[in-house]
């Protein structure tokens, strides 16, 4: 059975784990955890996504909870609606980047950000025990059904940057939403900060035109498209729009890392403050917090990690090298609108082109990769660098980060599916690949 159940929620395939009455245990457990209150509900595009919703609504409303229903919505607008509803929580529904077959529940706490390890152990201790806290029969729940579920979310970005001097720039834009969530309210937040926006893939319904990750592989067609519309700059949505990747106004893939770093850039430059990114992410956002002279921070891998760092430290603005920048005044989530106003309110203030913007920012070559890996060989895995690398520096606790004085690797174990990942960075890409399948060919060694 392919579910993958962990503290950051559930994906599973269709007619394989997905199944109603273990999507309505766990709604019913966030409903006893929530204690009956008020639960924002939203869903990516899959095609699976209308039946989960009713399995999910059936175990919130049986646990006494009113539903604030907000239809197809990206994962951060989930995130802002907990907050400006001040509901008790919410579930997004997505498998994210996952092919087509998966789909997947994300729970979210009252503070509007994905659950955190004492949270995720309470409900998988309830999935377990199932004493879900189910109301009699006059006090079940409510639904109801928002109008314009993205208006806030568009209100809280647009608060942070100069959004008359963005559309007197009357940007053009090419989006690639893949048939995403971001479909829904994407293209409105672009048009109304002044942009020709041209979309791809703008229906809603799951059904990708390419391999939904983010990655240069699966964005070719957005290269040929921004060069062929002469436009100044490309975006790309996962499924559920949390992450961003950007192409240049020349067709050049820039990458998810630079994401992050674009917005911590025209962010710093603008207030000083303590930055949070985490373990697999580039050293370029920490080149770009000595610059600006604030506070460096690293997490361990995993949305909830970075927010719980965050948190601790008052950050000013955080993420991960996936393409998800983190904006607290927005919200505690990996937020693609945010990125796009971020990336445009700099280009607007900068002047030039996408790609005069990228050439001051620092340069590494980072490499990810994946193999096929069942969780309990990961620790095996591991040990094989560490035997291999004896003259790195050796850092664990999120699998394990070996550091040079100019270079990086790290394998870790995926929370979402059945992988490890391996993560090289070097100051050239050829020693970036060469040091990340050096690792893989030792793993795989180990593994055979």
């Amino acid at each position: 059975m392919q579910r993958i159940l962990s503290i950051s929620g559930l994906r599973a395939v269709a007619g394989d784990g997905l199944d109603p009455d273990f999507l309505c245990q766990f709604a019913a457990a966030v409903g006893t955890i929530a204690k009956g209150g008020s639960i924002v509900v939203s869903r990516d595009g899959r095609s699976s996504g209308e039946m989960v919703k009713h399995a999910v609504l059936s175990g919130l409303m049986a646990t006494g909870c009113r539903v604030i229903d907000a239809g197809i919505a990206t994962t951060p607008t989930c995130g802002v609606l907990v907050t400006h509803h001040k509901a008790a929580g919410g579930i997004q529904i997505t498998a994210s980047h996952n092919p087509v077959p998966w789909n997947g529940l994300k729970p979210f706490n009252a503070q509007g950000s994905v659950y955190n390890r004492e949270e995720g152990q309470e409900l998988l201790s309830l999935l377990e025990s199932r004493q879900f806290s189910y109301a009699t029969y006059d006090q079940i729940g409510s639904v109801e059904l928002l109008q314009d579920p993205a208006g806030p979310h568009r209100d809280r970005v647009f608060s942070l940057v100069d959004v008359e001097a963005i559309r007197q720039k009357q940007f053009k834009v090419v989006l690639d939403c893949n048939h995403g969530s971001g479909a829904v309210s994407t293209p409105e937040l672009l048009e109304k900060l002044g942009c020709e926006v041209i979309v791809m893939g703008g229906t809603p319904d799951g059904q990708f035109a390419h391999t939904p990750e983010p990655l240069a592989e699966n964005l070719t067609t957005l290269s040929e498209r921004v060069r062929m519309e002469g436009a100044d700059v490309g975006f790309a949505q996962d499924p559920d729009a949390d992450r961003l990747a950007i192409v240049d106004e020349q067709g050049n893939y820039i990458g998810e890392e630079l994401t992050l770093a674009l917005a911590v850039d025209y962010v710093l430059e603008r207030k000083q403050g303590p930055v949070v990114v985490n373990g697999s992410t580039s050293r370029v956002t920490a080149d770009l917090a000595a610059k600006y002279g604030c506070e460096f921070h690293r997490s361990h891998v995993g949305e909830a990690n970075v927010v719980a760092k965050m948190k601790a430290c008052n950050a000013l603005i955080g993420g991960e090298g996936n393409g998800g920048v983190i904006e607290p005044q927005v919200g505690f989530v990996r937020d693609s609108f945010v990125s796009m106003a971020y990336v445009l309110a700099g280009l607007a203030s900068k002047g030039g082109s996408l790609s005069d913007w990228v050439e001051t920012i620092p340069k590494y070559a980072i490499v990810k990769s994946k193999l096929t890996c069942p969780q309990e060989a990961v620790g095996k895995a591991c040990e094989a660098l560490r035997e291999h690398y004896q003259d790195a520096t050796a850092i664990e606790g999120d699998g394990l980060r070996l550091d040079w004085d100019d270079r990086w690797v790290q394998v870790r174990a995926s929370n979402t599916e059945p992988i490890i990942r391996v993560i090289a960075e070097a100051p050239k890409n050829d020693q970036a690949n060469a040091l990340c399948e050096q690792a893989r060919e030792i793993i795989s060694r180990k593994l055979s």
